[in-house]
């Protein structure tokens, strides 16, 4: 009896799971040139979200993205990252900004040069940040395995949590801005040991253990690292780590770290969420307290070393706030589990001012409020919400009634909910798939609520959403990044005011009001609110011709924004952007 020799007859599981991973990207590349079946399975969207994950610390968990990730690794030895809209307090860590600019903020895309391939973005809020997760010192893959998988033709991948085994590559975490702008101005006397402190341009957090994720609140930060340390800033240079013993325990393992506009939580894999408020009660006092004991010890400044800031990290001793479980929910029309033991639990949650939104993995939406400090929170409930979770309430939705909207739009065949994101007075919750549905809630949502539904969202393959103070972004699986909502000193991104053909989305209302505002300044006139969503261009420093980007990643808060995009073409316009700045 012969034994066939072929590796065509390896199972597939164990060329993914096992081989392939283990394989340089050139040699798999060399094996999609082989046969139409090594073509198929090297193209398999595990192996290259897995590739994603371990050779550039990208996992794209802030996204529902479920295609293209072939096609991201190909171009992200190279990403590029875009800021734009208010630049007080060096929110956008740009040295030099555009002679064009006028007024308290930057109103479309400008590239942000950092030495580092960035993978995530995350804007912090009034005072404003944006803090950078940068893949570690290792040597992107070599020019040729780019070229080669840049002719590949299967794009494919999915989303995940970034891998916690200790193979994974290391993640630093870069910050620009302010914690605390308060005061008004950057004091020179004073190093990263105060919240007033500002980083003017991208720096690097020196931290004890590699950074897996990060989230930004109104006036701090925090973090989970590749330990599962836990740890918030509110001060650049001094970070804590949450060093209760109970949080050690694997019951306890946090799956995500989530900041609100206040107070900052993680979410366990059992499906826990825990909550503590650094600028509140108890846990202030002690964070003053160590502050005073700090601030006697010698060399207790935190000044930068270069473009690093070296932090010197302290354990603070306290049990967060553990909300209660949420409640019996009902089964979902989309639901798999019927006959069987259902386990309903949270996978995924987002804060805003006060509260936080949950998602189950049935795909229920429920928010707990009263979220002001540890005293008020015990006062607060998850509340089931049931009109951004249920197919037919959705599809009863006002926006779907025809004739309700030019557009139409088409109620969803089916649903269920799989991401949700909130920042400051909102929180958004939707579905993915070129059938997605995208479902806009406040902090006054009840269970009785109805949804917003912006028409020109719906159906269009959304894959994340951004939301500012006053402004949102929604980012589909083309690359294409949506804005809307108010001008907020250029956040929306969609042009100069004074150059754009006034009418349009993002410019003045009419002629008269465009040479007002260029005679006086454009501080005295702002454009109108812009209601669609348009689309975010990233070319304006081409002068010549349109130039074909990608965006795979978008934040926001406060009044600014922030992407990350990979070009389409090979040609650089690193010229033309030097000339206008």
């Amino acid at each position: 009896m012969s034994t066939s020799s072929r590796f065509e007859d390896v199972p597939i599981e164990v060329l993914i799971d096992n081989i392939f991973p283990l394989l340089p990207v050139q040699d798999l590349l060399y094996l999609t040139c082989c046969n139409k079946f090594f073509s198929i399975v090297c193209s398999d969207d595990t192996l290259w979200r897995r590739k994603l994950v371990e050779d550039f610390n990208f996992t794209g968990e802030s996204t529902a993205r479920t295609s293209g990730w072939k096609f991201i690794y190909s171009r992200l030895s190279n990403p590029k990252v875009f800021v734009w809209g208010d630049k007080g307090n060096a929110r956008l860590g740009l040295p030099v900004l555009p002679k064009s600019v006028l007024g308290g903020g930057i109103p479309y895309p400008v590239p942000l040069k950092i030495p580092a391939r960035i993978v995530k973005l995350a804007a912090g809020g009034m005072y404003a940040n944006i803090s950078l997760l940068i893949r570690g010192s290792d040597p992107p893959p070599s020019g040729r395995s780019t070229r080669l998988i840049q002719q590949g033709t299967f794009m494919s991948g999915v989303s995940s949590f970034i891998d916690l085994l200790d193979k994974g590559p290391k993640a630093d975490a870069l910050t620009q801005g302010t914690l605390d702008g308060s005061i008004g101005y950057n004091p020179s006397n004073v190093g990263f040991s105060s919240p007033f402190k500002q980083a003017s341009q991208p720096m690097k957090l020196v931290m004890p253990s590699p950074i897996r994720s990060i989230s930004c609140g109104r006036l701090h930060s925090s973090c989970l690292d590749k330990t599962n340390k836990i740890w918030t800033f509110t001060r650049w240079g001094r970070p804590f780590w949450l060093s209760s013993p109970i949080l050690a325990e694997p019951e306890y393992r946090p799956i995500q770290i989530e900041c609100g506009w206040v107070f900052s939580s993680f979410l366990t894999k059992s499906g826990d969420v825990f909550v503590w408020w650094p600028s509140a009660t108890t846990m202030r006092s002690m964070i003053q307290a160590k502050m005073q004991e700090m601030d006697q010890q010698v060399n207790s400044t935190i000044w930068p070393d270069g473009n690093t800031i070296p932090c010197a990290p302290w354990a603070l001793d306290m049990m967060p706030f553990k909300l209660p479980s949420i409640p019996a929910l009902p089964p979902l029309q989309q639901s798999n589990s019927e006959g069987e033991e259902r386990n309903v639990h949270l996978i995924q949650i987002a804060g805003f001012d006060c509260h936080i939104v949950g998602l189950t993995n049935e795909g229920h939406v429920l928010k707990y409020g009263q979220l002001h400090d540890e005293v008020r929170a015990s006062e607060g409930r998850w509340e089931y919400l049931p009109e951004f979770s249920e197919l037919d309430k959705v599809k009863s939705n006002p926006i779907f009634v025809p004739g309700a909207h030019a557009l139409e739009p088409q109620p969803p065949a089916t649903l269920k909910i799989t991401h949700v994101t909130a920042d400051f007075a909102h929180f958004i919750a939707y579905s993915t798939g070129s059938h997605s549905t995208v479902l806009i809630g406040d902090r006054e949502t009840t269970p009785s609520s109805v949804p917003k539904l912006i028409p020109e969202l719906q159906n269009k393959s959304v894959i994340s959403v951004a939301i500012g103070d006053y402004h949102s972004a929604a980012l589909t699986a083309d690359g294409k990044l949506f804005t809307w909502g108010k001008y907020c000193t250029g956040a929306l991104g969609l042009g100069d005011p004074l150059e754009l053909e006034p009418g349009t989305p993002g410019a003045f209302v009419d002629e008269r009001v465009r040479t007002d505002a260029r005679q006086r300044g454009r501080t005295y006139s702002t454009p109108p609110d812009v209601t669609s969503p348009t689309e975010v261009r990233f070319d304006h420093f081409s002068k010549k011709k349109p130039l074909d980007r990608f965006c795979f990643a978008v934040t926001a808060a406060g009044w600014h924004t922030g992407a990350l995009v990979i070009d389409l073409e090979v040609s650089s316009t690193m010229s033309d952007i030097n000339s206008n700045l």
